[in-house]
């Protein structure tokens, strides 16, 4: 089997890849770990001549702006890396299975559930490969640090994983994050840091012709985003009932269901958005957590929904704010979308806003730039 290193230089000299000083840095130290790996871990053949057992090398935490390559290093990765005993996930299933066995542990009286689950897990696991760790679920976060000291320290599993945060961004702002921050000490720890935040987003070139606006509401507009959403997050298709939902904290023990949520990218209706009884601090929880929201079913609006047009006009705010991209299917264009009504003319800003959004200027902005 080829290295990982091999194989991304192949994909340059091929022209499916665009040369990238951080991804090429990443890609050599995803081969040193690799061979790391490949020897048993740090001591390998002569350290278990000698009686020493080994230890497990110190994996990789990659982090960056949407697009920068993060998902296909960690894909080469796991396809080239030698060994059987590997596991590539995406980082909200694992808790959801995480979850699940201590409940089994729980149900059984097991004393020290965590450790028990993260024994079981490694049983046949020496390095986990994690897509998008991000955690806004307080339940999480507060056993995130037990779990991963079990699972790093006691078993000697190493993690790999990105993030479009760094790591003491993890969980900001979260519901007693003070019992997070243990887990932000082991990363830094036991992990290498590595940055993928290169002006480039190259994602952006997956969506093609592929519009932010679709108008009127249908079957056409709805497969454009549907469209959109795959190929922002490189989901298949077929898999589509299986993308995961989650639980958004809003502040306050509050939390928004977020119906499809996946490597930073969210999916809401209208109604749920701005049909409740929703202030600026939930959509600027939403623009922080999310590079891209897809909001579906936004209606034209009469004097009747006046309360609607406000907070739409707050949501846009936020997501504006934060240069999160926005994509949509409405009744129709931004322009008429709420010409009459309490707040018809100051809606004006809020139409330049959605027209700058879909410009080419706009979408190569990265999240939360200025």
């Amino acid at each position: 089997m080829s290295g990982m290193l091999a194989e991304y230089e192949a994909l340059v000299a091929r022209g499916e890849l665009q040369p990238d000083a951080d991804q090429r840095a990443a890609a050599e130290r995803l081969e040193a770990l690799q061979r790391a790996l490949e020897r048993g871990g740090e001591g390998g053949f002569f350290g278990r001549l000698l009686g020493r057992a080994p230890q497990a090398p110190r994996g990789v935490y990659m982090w960056g702006g949407v697009g920068r390559g993060k998902s296909m290093l960690m894909d080469l990765f796991v396809a080239t890396l030698g060994i059987e005993q590997k596991r590539r996930v995406h980082f909200h299933a694992f808790m959801l299975e995480v979850d699940a066995m201590i409940r089994e542990e729980r149900e059984q009286q097991a004393q020290g559930p965590v450790g028990r689950v993260a024994k079981r897990i490694a049983a046949d696991v020496r390095c986990l490969a994690f897509d998008e760790m991000v955690v806004n679920n307080t339940a999480d976060a507060a056993i995130m640090a037990r779990l991963f000291t079990a699972l790093m320290v006691d078993e000697g599993v190493t993690v790999v994983t990105t993030s479009n945060r760094p790591p003491r961004d993890l969980y900001k702002d979260g519901l007693n994050r003070s019992l997070f921050l243990p887990f932000i000490d082991l990363v830094l720890e036991r992990l290498d840091v590595l940055p993928l935040n290169g002006p480039t987003d190259y994602r952006l070139d997956r969506l093609g012709s592929i519009a932010a606006w679709h108008t009127p509401l249908g079957d056409a507009a709805t497969a454009q985003v549907r469209e959109a959403f795959f190929r922002l997050t490189d989901y298949k298709p077929e898999d589509a009932a299986h993308v995961p939902s989650c639980e958004l904290e809003l502040g306050g023990g509050r939390t928004l269901h977020v119906p499809k949520a996946l490597k930073g990218v969210a999916v809401f209706s209208f109604k749920r958005l701005c049909g409740e009884n929703r202030g600026a601090s939930d959509y600027l929880a939403i623009a922080r957590e999310f590079h891209s929201v897809i909001v579906v079913g936004i209606p034209q609006m009469g004097p009747e929904m006046r309360n609607e047009a406000i907070r739409f006009t707050k949501l846009v705010d936020a997501l504006y704010e934060l240069r999160v991209k926005l994509f949509v299917t409405a009744d129709a264009e931004p322009e008429a979308l709420y010409v009459s009504g309490d707040g018809a003319f100051e809606f004006d800003r809020t139409v330049s806003r959605l027209k700058e959004m879909q410009s080419a200027d706009y979408m190569a902005l990265g999240h939360g730039e200025d």
